[in-house]
């Protein structure tokens, strides 16, 4: 059996257990989790939240990282300004980036969800209303979402990865981690 945490990482966490080389102090995977042998599979950037997978089980990890295998990530998105069907439509088909297009994205306007208070909050401008976007992406190039709503011109205020495949961090406190333990060779979304 392979172990899998489903970490909910905070605002301003690295998504590795070491910070090397930093000359001021930043938080690391490993001010929350002390289980040995498990790696993340995968990244979240540090001004991101959300899912972040841990396992111990280097084929498991490589499944789940791998843009090879495109497991769906969804991702809830507040953005500056109200999207118009034109920017989601750009979205949906896929959007040039510096580094090539990025294949078709699944993307929803959606009510403001109810989360977690972000530490520290995002900025509130007076005068620039924003929005929440759902959207899903089957590949994981570096700050992909971030890149892909400035492209269209609705640049991310908060970005939370809130499920990869079927693994999600509804119920998951920042900072803490759900344990699942994960037949080896079953296959999963």
């Amino acid at each position: 059996m392979a172990r899998l945490l489903l970490f909910n990482k905070p605002f301003g966490v690295l998504s590795q257990f070491t910070d090397r080389g930093s000359p001021t102090v930043r938080s690391t995977l490993s001010d929350f989790i002390e289980a040995k042998g498990v790696y993340p599979a995968g990244r979240l950037d540090r001004d991101s939240e959300g899912l972040l997978l841990l396992c111990d089980d280097g084929r498991l990890q490589a499944r789940i990282a791998d843009p090879r295998f495109k497991m769906p990530k969804t991702y809830l998105v507040q953005v500056e300004g109200e999207p118009q069907e034109p920017e989601l439509e750009r979205l949906r088909r896929g959007v040039r980036l510096n580094d090539g297009m990025t294949l078709p994205a699944v993307v929803d306007c959606i009510q403001a969800p109810d989360l977690w208070p972000r530490d520290p909050p995002i900025r509130q401008r007076r005068l620039i209303p924003d929005s929440w976007l759902r959207v899903t992406i089957r590949e994981g190039r570096n700050r992909q979402v971030r890149r892909m709503t400035a492209a269209v011109g609705l640049p991310t205020l908060r970005l939370i990865r809130w499920s990869i495949g079927d693994w999600s961090v509804a119920g998951i406190a920042p900072g803490q981690f759900e344990e699942l333990l994960i037949r080896q060779g079953s296959e999963f979304q």
